[in-house]
C-alpha cells in the first residue's frame, strides 16, 4: 500500500497508527452490510487488493502541511520524554491510530493481523465465541447490536441496547475495551462472565456464558400452514442469498405449489456482506436499482441493479425488522420497499448507512475505513434515521389473553343435526416454532388479506 509523502514522513519521526477494537465491524463488502466478537457493519471489502490510489487532485487538495507533521511529532517526542511513566513506542503508535480512526466515526478501525483474520472468519460464519454483535460508541463502551440465533450470547438472554460493562470481573474501560472484545472470542468450551447494564432494570446483570463454535446458519425457514411460508435471515454471508433460494425452492416443493405469500425476517440482523445483501433482494426483484453508494473515490461511487427473474412471481412480502436490523439488512428492507415489494412491519431499525472498506497493509495489518454512503433505490439515505416501517409493532410484543377469559366455543358445527358443509374446512396453520412469535402472526394475518385482493385483482 503506498504512502502519501507527508505519511512517509511522519512514519520516518517514529509515528505510526495502531490496533483498534474491532468491536464495530459489522461486516458489508463493497461490492464483492454485524466486529471483533462478530462486528457490525455491513458493508466492507475484504482484505487482498491494495489498497486504492488517490486521484492526484484530490491528493494534491489534501495534503497535510508540514507544520502539522511537525506539531504531530512533536506531541509524540513530548510524551515519549516526559510522560511520568516510560511508554513503549509501540503504544503510543497504537494511541496515535487509535485516536486517528476514533475520531472520524464508530466504525472506521484499525485492525491488526489476528482481527483481520477473525472479520474473514465472520464473514464465513464459523468462530470460537459468544455470538454477539456489538458496537463501540465513541465514549469506547460496548453496547449490543443483536445476539445471533441460537449462540450463547442468545440463550444467555442478552438484549439489543444492552452495554457491556465488566468481563470477568474487571470493567470496560478506554484502556481495556481491546481486551474485553478479544476476550469474548476464544477457544470452545471456556467461560467467561459479563455484566451488562440493561434500561428498565434497576441493577447490573451478571451472566455466565460458555464459548462455543458459532456456527452462523445464515437462513432457516419453515412453512406457516398451507401456502405462506416464513424465511428468516441471521446475518448475510457470502453463501446467503443461495441458501435463501434452497429455503425457499423447499417451501413450494413441500407447498406442491407456488406460495401466496413469504414472511422475511431480519429483525436482530446486525448485517455483513452488501454482495449477499444484493444478491438477496435480487432473488424479490425483476427489475430496478436496489443499492448506490456515493464516496470521495472512484471505486467508493456504484450502483447495482437487479436482474430479472422474482422467485415468487410477485407473491406479496411482509418484511420484518426491529432495532437490531443493521447496514445489509437496511439494504435489503430499503430496496424491498421502494420497489413496493414488500411491505415493513416491526419497529425502526438500527440506522447504519454507511460503507466500509478494508485497506490490507503490507505487514497483514489492515485499516477499516468508512469510504461510502448507500442509498436505497429511491436516493433515500437511511444513515441514523434507520428504516421506518409501515406498520409498527413494539419489540418483544406478546399476544396474552385476559386471564379467566373463556371465548364462545358455540358454533354451527357443534348443533346437533347441523346440514353437512359442502366444501372442505380451511387448512389452519401448522404449528411451528415462528408461530409462538407475535410479530410473525401479525405478518401472516397481513399476508392472507393481501393474497385475497391479489387473487380478486
Amino acid at each position: 500500500m503506498k504512502m502519501s509523502a507527508w505519511l512517509q514522513l511522519a512514519l520516518a519521526s517514529s509515528v505510526i497508527f495502531s490496533s483498534v477494537s474491532t468491536a464495530q465491524v459489522e461486516p458489508i463488502e463493497v461490492p464483492i452490510d454485524p466486529p471483533a466478537e462478530q462486528p457490525v457493519e455491513p458493508e466492507f471489502e475484504p482484505a487482498g487488493e491494495p489498497a486504492p490510489e488517490v486521484e492526484p487532485a484530490a491528493r494534491t487538495a489534501e495534503r497535510v502541511s508540514l507544520d502539522e507533521v511537525r506539531r504531530f511529532v512533536s506531541v509524540f517526542r513530548a510524551v515519549q520524554q516526559a510522560y511520568v511513566d516510560s511508554v513503549d513506542d509501540s503504544q503510543l503508535m497504537s494511541a496515535a491510530i487509535r485516536g486517528l480512526l476514533t475520531d472520524l466515526d464508530p466504525h472506521s478501525a484499525y485492525l491488526g493481523a489476528e482481527a483481520t483474520q477473525s472479520m474473514n472468519e465472520t464473514a464465513t460464519g464459523a468462530y470460537g465465541g459468544l455470538g454477539l454483535e456489538i458496537l463501540q460508541r465513541p465514549d469506547r463502551s460496548l453496547m449490543v447490536i443483536a445476539p445471533m440465533d441460537d449462540t450463547p450470547a442468545a440463550r444467555a438472554g442478552i438484549l439489543p441496547g444492552d452495554i457491556i460493562t465488566e468481563f470477568d470481573g474487571q470493567a470496560v474501560t478506554v484502556d481495556s475495551v481491546d481486551a474485553a472484545i478479544e476476550a469474548m472470542r476464544g477457544t470452545p468450551g471456556t467461560s467467561i462472565q459479563l455484566t451488562i447494564v440493561r434500561d428498565g432494570e434497576s441493577a447490573p446483570l451478571k451472566l455466565s456464558l460458555t464459548r462455543e463454535i458459532i456456527r452462523v446458519a445464515s437462513a432457516r425457514s419453515e412453512a406457516l400452514g398451507r401456502d405462506y411460508g416464513y424465511v428468516r435471515i441471521a446475518a448475510f454471508q457470502s453463501d446467503t442469498a443461495a441458501e435463501v433460494q434452497r429455503k425457499l425452492d423447499a417451501l413450494v416443493t413441500a407447498n406442491g405449489g407456488a406460495l401466496k405469500g413469504l414472511v422475511l425476517d431480519l429483525r436482530r440482523n446486525p448485517g455483513g456482506l452488501l454482495n449477499a445483501s444484493i444478491e438477496v433482494a435480487d432473488l424479490f426483484l425483476d427489475r430496478g436499482v436496489i443499492v448506490s453508494t456515493r464516496g470521495r473515490l472512484p471505486h467508493a461511487r456504484a450502483e447495482y441493479s437487479a436482474k430479472r427473474g422474482d422467485l415468487l412471481n410477485g407473491a406479496p412480502i411482509v418484511l420484518l425488522i426491529d432495532s437490531g436490523s443493521a447496514s445489509a439488512a437496511e439494504v435489503v428492507a430499503g430496496a424491498l420497499r421502494d420497489h413496493r415489494r414488500a411491505l415493513i412491519m416491526g419497529s425502526t431499525s438500527f440506522g447504519k448507512g454507511s460503507v466500509q472498506t478494508l485497506l490490507p497493509l503490507d505487514n497483514g495489518d489492515s485499516i477499516k475505513l468508512t469510504t461510502a454512503r448507500y442509498y436505497t433505490p429511491n436516493g433515500t439515505s437511511i444513515q441514523a434515521t434507520g428504516i421506518v416501517p409501515d406498520i409498527d409493532i413494539p419489540e418483544n410484543a406478546e399476544l396474552k389473553l385476559r386471564e379467566g377469559f373463556v371465548p364462545p366455543t358455540l358454533r354451527e358445527a357443534d348443533l346437533p343435526g347441523h346440514l353437512q358443509a359442502e366444501v372442505p374446512e380451511s387448512e389452519a396453520a401448522t404449528d411451528g416454532a415462528a408461530l409462538d412469535d407475535y410479530a410473525v402472526n401479525e405478518a401472516l394475518n397481513l399476508l392472507r388479506g393481501l393474497a385475497v385482493f391479489r387473487e380478486r385483482g
